[in-house]
């Protein structure tokens, strides 16, 4: 079972420490994006979180069914209107099954990377193939690994620079791992927050997806569609079950 660093003082202040992602011109690109997926069929988000995208998504009328590793976050997710009808199962979501079968199941936010072997990336894809209906998809939202954009001899990366935080990677290239550390200043405190995790190209994503038995169907730079470029930074991917 991964270690959960997503604890009480994390999912409690969710929101509050990561308003951008609540933004509404954040959330409704991704959820339409899923919509559009899913159809009239099944939704499984692994790491539903605080149902940022899950409660949207049952607000459409899209069955949405979650697994997430933090009680504390399911907890968050529980306190919000709407969500006595998802439902979630505690655990770890690259072996942790669940009941039924469905047309789409999503990975966002660079998600993916808090497994943080490549053992445990495959696993996951496995896992959700299990799940999927003949013909479903798997969409996941990560970045590219940022490592262009490492001088050389370098380790760190400063993603987030402001007043009230700051947030920077710190990388092993040879072992495509890192540890994103957050500093956040309000009240007079200071706020840290280091979780680690592994980061995983485009290409060897589409081969996990084929060892589950899957194929690269779509690939945007963004939930707009964008696309996917060798500047993009992130990318969005779609990866189909056989009909």
């Amino acid at each position: 079972m991964p270690e959960n660093y997503f604890d009480d003082w994390v999912a409690s202040r969710y929101e509050v420490l990561w308003p951008h992602l609540f933004d509404p011109q954040v959330v409704e690109p991704a959820v339409s994006f899923l919509a559009d997926l899913v159809g009239d069929g099944r939704a499984l988000e692994l790491g539903i979180g605080t149902g940022r995208l899950a409660l949207p998504l049952h607000r459409r009328g899209i069955r949405v069914d979650g697994i997430e590793l933090s009680a504390a976050m399911v907890e968050q997710l529980r306190a919000q209107p709407g969500s006595a009808g998802i439902d979630v199962t505690i655990g770890d979501f690259s072996t942790t099954q669940v009941n039924g079968r469905f047309t789409l199941a999503y990975l966002v936010r660079n998600t993916i990377m808090n497994l943080t072997t490549q053992d445990a990336q495959v696993e996951c894809f496995l896992n959700v193939a299990r799940h999927l209906e003949p013909g479903g998809c798997f969409v996941i939202e990560v970045i590219v690994p940022p490592w262009q954009r490492l001088p050389p001899g370098e380790t760190v990366i400063p993603f987030d620079v402001s007043p009230t935080h700051l947030g920077f990677d710190e990388i092993d290239v040879a072992t495509q791992s890192s540890w994103s550390h957050h500093y956040w200043f309000g009240d007079g405190e200071t706020q840290a927050f280091s979780a680690p995790f592994r980061n995983v190209w485009p290409s060897e994503l589409d081969l996990m997806a084929r060892l589950a038995g899957m194929a690269l169907r779509d690939r945007w730079s963004d939930w707009h569609r964008e696309p996917f470029a060798s500047t993009s930074r992130s990318h969005v991917s779609v990866w189909q079950k056989p009909e």
